[in-house]
């Protein structure tokens, strides 16, 4: 699951970065509002936590601006800002819960576990249909014919911009960003590692190349 970290303060930065990563997330950090808003804008993000207390815009813009985009990306907001009043303000303007700094770091992924279910049991019955093949982003599981093939999580996060992209190039810049995040250490030759683990895995060549542009879907027409 794909989350986006919005915080200024560093040493905290860090140390959510090292909790959330070690519980299976990955994580994409902006430090300041403006970039955090270009971020989420992006809509590659499952859940968002996002400090209220913010430089260039502050938490509040920023939720305001992706509800009014219609972005309803489940957003956690954590803040020392403890009133009533603060609270009531902060869930108004779109966020989905709200945590009062210092908190329990056990507190907050059960936060972000309930958030998570709540979007999955949205999500039930959304299916990506491309190419002959129906994939299922919530279980990692994609179906070719008769045979349902089982996908790593970063498989299936390939697979799934290439399917929605069905027909159109989709650059390797922008896979790196939505399968390994901005500001992963991860190789940018892993791209070309899944791919080939992808085509192995699907038995088809339905995923074409553009020699030092990226990859694209073609087959069969989609499946409605």
């Amino acid at each position: 699951m794909r989350l986006l970290l919005v915080e200024d303060e560093i040493k905290l930065v860090k140390a959510l970065s090292h909790l959330l990563r070690k519980n299976g997330y990955i994580v994409d950090v902006a430090v300041d509002g403006i970039t955090g808003l270009e971020m989420a804008e992006s809509g590659n993000y499952d859940l968002i936590v996002l400090d209220r207390m913010l430089p260039g815009n502050d938490g509040l813009s920023v939720i305001k601006e992706l509800r009014r985009q219609g972005i309803h990306t489940p957003v956690i907001f954590m803040t020392a800002k403890d009133l009533p009043q603060d609270r009531v303000e902060g869930l108004d303007s779109g966020a989905d819960d709200y945590l009062i700094k210092p908190f329990a770091t056990e507190e907050l992924l059960a936060r972000l576990r309930a958030l998570a279910r709540r979007k999955s049991k949205e999500w039930v019955g959304d299916t990506i249909a491309a190419a002959g093949m129906i994939l299922d982003p919530l279980k990692c599981e994609v179906t070719r014919g008769a045979a349902t093939i089982q996908l790593s999580v970063k498989e299936a996060l390939l697979l799934e911009i290439l399917m929605r992209n069905h027909g159109q190039v989709v650059t390797k810049e922008r896979i790196f960003e939505r399968v390994w995040g901005y500001d992963s250490e991860t190789e940018f030759g892993n791209i070309d590692l899944y791919i080939h683990y992808l085509r192995k895995k699907l038995s088809a060549s339905c995923i074409q190349t553009v020699r030092g542009v990226g990859y694209f879907i073609k087959g069969e027409a989609d499946v409605s």
